[in-house]
């Protein structure tokens, strides 16, 4: 009687410790790594639920799991072929494992993530992550499989739209793939003006000066967006590469990349190792051999396999 007694304590406790559709949301939302187990027992308690396997879905391609996610994908548009969400997400679940197989698997994957996206689209027409998705495919697939210059336009111009910023920077993806940097640069420049609180564009129009060696301009853009924001750790690593590609500030570089170095890292903010790479590059520049050779090391013990910093201690 007690074990019996014990066990239901147990699966009602269990039962109360279930996360919620509404939970596992939150959690995929901050990037918590439970999400992933909270949606896997979710869909597994919910077997015919499209929500759960939409959630699911979404934890597998976070975290990376590309084929299961395509699997989890394909069942929640099986239960609900109109959710907008469901396509969604199967659509990055396609692009994600697209890049894991060999050409003829992508040749027949390729219609399918754009049909998921397109799905998407038509029931969804204000979601815009799909919409730039599709901006993509259309400029990276050949025409035989649906791609196409002019239906990527199209798409820039519905984002454009819906968000002015955005618009302007799928316009710079168009650009840049038809070589027209300079084209670009003024349309990073015009989605700055829209929303210079982005720090995405922010990004986008800072590394655009780099390229066009306009280095003075990539200064005062880093500089302005430390000022307004002294935790932004792209700004402060970009600072000091931007030193490393002109030659110039190298103390200001120096300075900016060990300030980024003692900063928290971000989700797609490159790592630390390639932060005392530069840093090497800079003390290099500036002379002071034994500094650099400490920067490359610390790289290297952080990604042995790194071939630049080994090139670098090479020539020390």
């Amino acid at each position: 009687m007690i074990l019996r007694l014990l066990f239901l304590a147990l699966l009602f406790s269990a039962t109360l410790q279930a996360a919620t559709p509404q939970e596992i949301t939150a959690q995929l939302q901050a990037g918590d790594k439970r999400a992933l187990a909270n949606a896997e027992a979710y869909a597994k308690a919910n077997p015919k639920n499209a929500e759960a396997w939409t959630l699911l879905t979404r934890a597998r391609v976070m975290q990376g799991k590309s084929e299961a996610a395509v699997t989890a994908g394909e069942k929640a548009v099986t239960l609900a072929p109109n959710s907008a969400q469901a396509q969604f997400w199967l659509g990055n679940a396609y692009g994600n494992r697209i890049g894991e197989v060999g050409m003829i698997s992508k040749m027949s994957m390729a219609p399918k993530l754009r049909d998921a996206f397109e799905k998407t689209v038509a029931l969804d027409p204000n979601n815009l992550d799909a919409r730039s998705a599709l901006l993509q495919f259309y400029l990276q697939a050949p025409s035989a499989i649906g791609g196409g210059k002019d239906k990527a336009l199209v798409q820039a111009r519905e984002i454009g739209k819906r968000d002015a910023a955005r618009g302007h920077m799928a316009r710079a993806q168009i650009q840049l793939a038809e070589k027209d940097n300079a084209g670009a640069l003024k349309s990073y420049e015009a989605a700055y003006a829209a929303k210079p609180s982005d720090a995405g564009i922010r990004l986008a129009l800072g590394i655009g000066y780099q390229q066009a060696n306009r280095f003075n301009d990539a200064f005062r853009h880093f500089r302005a967006w430390i000022t307004q924001d002294a935790a932004a750790g792209a700004a402060w690593y970009q600072l000091g590469r931007t030193s490393v590609l002109s030659g110039q500030n190298l103390e200001e570089g120096i300075t900016a990349l060990q300030k980024y170095l003692k900063l928290p890292r971000m989700a797609n903010e490159p790592a630390n190792q390639h932060a005392y790479y530069r840093l090497g590059q800079l003390y290099a520049k500036a002379g002071k051999k034994a500094e650099a050779r400490t920067a490359f090391q610390s790289a290297l013990k952080l990604d042995p396999a790194f071939k630049e910093p080994k090139a670098e201690l090479a020539k020390l």
